[in-house]
């Protein structure tokens, strides 16, 4: 999430450190910073703490109790009124659980036009694009404190004493017009808010808006929406539909259904700074409201956890600076969990708080305990590894074949595949193919022979077993593994690449150029012609013909040409070619 250091200072009443030196803090104490570009982090916010950091005033808190600077004012404690209601919108939700609280208010009469020059900067400086002044300010209320929020045009709704807005699952088969002029189709585990009125989808919930009653500069009357959602739901839907966004990004995240009324009171506030008119009511549907709930630890098994020598003192430090109500009784932390703190739920939670707040860095480390009784060996897992280390030596690679076959013994009851709805019975079909695949692709590899093996299990008389299977050009073979063998293969001297280069997904072209030269001129001297020669799609030069005669040398070479970008063609590695013969000829070297 990107955050605005200008954006902070507003939660306090001195200025806050240059952005590298909050980069740093963070880092430390928090989270990971991606990027520090001006006063611009980067913050990589991690998941349990999606809850209350994915927003300006999460990441203050944070930066306040780090650097123990007293925040002035905060959005979220302060008193919160949807009052008065309003008869003028009606919402209905068919899934308390998908929808623990929907809030809203009505506000009539505002002016859509451009947004203030400060709103247009705090929004553009985070990555944000500026639409109107009514869309502006949900998004900077999202970003401020962390509440989604969706503007619907009230004019655009079909109206029968007010507006009715229904939450529910998605039918099969509807389809919404997004704001971003893409129409998506909808599948019946999505939620949606429809115009209950007309029964047609007017917003994919907590993902995105729908145009048809987007807000334009013929918007007067509009409803402010901010809800909470469940957050599995909206986040497969996010995936279904490969439509990302951030609303989407805080409700997987699952914040408190607390804060939807701080986004509505708050939003409704600024809209009518911003564009005129009055809020005239609000809804709030929240039929299982969220539950108060505590934590406690104590100061010894802080201590213990930590291995620290923390006082009661330093642990009450803590907890002031994150600003969490406690209450303390001869070493015992009560702690009034805020609700936006999700994360907050058993002991250990409190600990790590404390632990980072204090810094990592102060404390001590101790070794481990003894290990009380001795490690048990994996048996299969040990004669896995001595097996992969022996073929490895020899010359081998690993690969990894389908366990799935036309063919065997087990039937697979959820086929991956029709052709193979079996489990295999050996591993030499596999290797075999791997073997002849790989084979085509030696000359590339600079290999005289392609040597593989696996260890996989198989399905077979009944049992389930591990097998060791080796293929090369002698055939393929395979045996049970045992903790004890020690398989006698030919020995074939290793190779080692210097470096890992990614691999072409284009077939290569081998040309061979003999040549001779002078006695005492090294083969590495003419591979190094052929390649400053041959150009870019020259991947690989091999010796493999060498004689003496007459006080001159021939050599003869593989040249292997592949491209990364398409097929080549012969006439392009013929005219590699003839850059080759002639740099050879420049050398006075004799193409035979």
């Amino acid at each position: 999430m990107k955050i605005s250091r200008e954006w902070l200072e507003k939660y306090f009443d001195s200025p806050l450190p240059e952005a590298q030196k909050i980069a740093d803090a963070l880092t430390f104490h928090a989270f990971e910073i991606e990027s520090v570009e001006g006063d611009i982090l980067d913050v990589k916010v991690t998941p349990n703490r999606g809850h209350d950091c994915l927003s300006h005033r999460g990441l203050a808190k944070e930066i306040s109790a780090i650097l123990d600077i007293p925040i002035k004012s905060d959005p979220i404690r302060q008193s919160v009124s949807l009052e008065p209601k309003t008869d003028q919108a009606k919402i209905t939700i068919a899934d308390g659980k998908l929808c623990p609280r929907f809030t809203g208010a009505v506000i009539k009469g505002v002016k859509v036009a451009p947004s203030p020059e400060w709103l247009k900067k705090s929004l553009e400086a985070v990555g944000q694009k500026s639409i109107n002044n009514i869309v502006d300010a949900t998004n900077f209320v999202m970003l401020d404190i962390g509440q989604p929020l969706h503007a619907f045009d009230i004019g655009k709704l079909k109206q029968e004493k007010g507006i009715a807005l229904h939450i529910r699952l998605a039918k099969s088969g509807e389809k919404l017009m997004g704001l971003d002029d893409k129409e998506y189709e909808l599948k019946p585990s999505m939620l949606v808010i429809d115009d209950a009125n007309t029964g047609t989808v007017a917003s994919i919930a907590g993902i995105k808006g729908g145009k048809p009653t987007g807000i334009d500069e013929t918007t007067i009357d509009v409803f402010l929406e901010a809800a909470n959602w469940d957050g599995v739901t909206i986040r497969k839907a996010s995936q279904t539909l490969k439509l990302r966004t951030d609303a989407s990004d805080r409700f997987q995240q699952v914040i408190s259904s607390e804060l939807a009324a701080y986004g509505t009171t708050i939003a409704a506030k600024l809209i009518t700074e911003l564009a005129g008119g009055e809020a005239v009511g609000y809804v709030d549907e929240y039929p299982s409201p969220q539950s108060p709930w505590t934590v406690e630890v104590t100061a010894g098994k802080v201590n213990k956890v930590l291995g620290t020598s923390l006082s009661t003192d330093d642990i009450a430090n803590a907890f002031t600076r994150l600003a969490l109500p406690f209450e303390e009784i001869k070493g015992v932390f009560t702690v009034s969990v805020p609700f936006e703190r999700l994360d907050l739920t058993i002991p250990e939670d409190l600990i790590e708080e404390v632990g980072r707040i204090v810094g990592y860095d102060k404390i001590t480390s101790v070794e481990l305990s003894p290990f009380p009784k001795k490690p048990e060996i994996n048996v299969d897992f040990n004669a896995a590894e001595k097996m992969r280390k022996e073929l490895m030596a020899k010359g081998y690679s690993e690969v990894y074949t389908s366990v799935f076959a036309e063919k065997g013994e087990r039937a697979v009851a959820n086929k991956v595949g029709g052709e193979k709805p079996y489990l295999r019975t050996t591993l030499v079909d596999g290797l075999k193919e791997a073997l002849e695949r790989n084979s085509r692709n030696k000359d590339l590899l600079g290999l005289k022979e392609v040597k593989i093996f696996e260890i996989g299990t198989v399905w077979k008389g009944g049992k389930e077993k591990i097998l060791v299977g080796t293929a090369d050009s002698k055939g393929a073979s395979e045996k049970e593994l045992s903790a004890s063998a020690s398989d006698s293969y030919d020995q074939y001297p290793t190779s080692t690449l210097e470096r890992y280069e990614p691999f072409s997904k284009y077939p290569f072209i081998v040309r061979d150029i003999a040549m001779w030269v002078p006695a005492g001129t090294h083969p590495d001297e003419v591979i190094k012609t052929i390649f400053d020669s041959a150009g870019k799609t020259c991947r690989f030069i091999e010796l493999f013909d060498k004689f003496e005669k007459d006080r001159k040398i021939s050599f003869a070479f593989h040249i292997v040409f592949q491209s990364y970008e398409k097929t080549l063609t012969d006439e392009e590695a013929n005219a590699a070619m003839e850059k080759v013969y002639a740099a050879v000829k420049k050398e006075g070297w004799e193409v035979r």
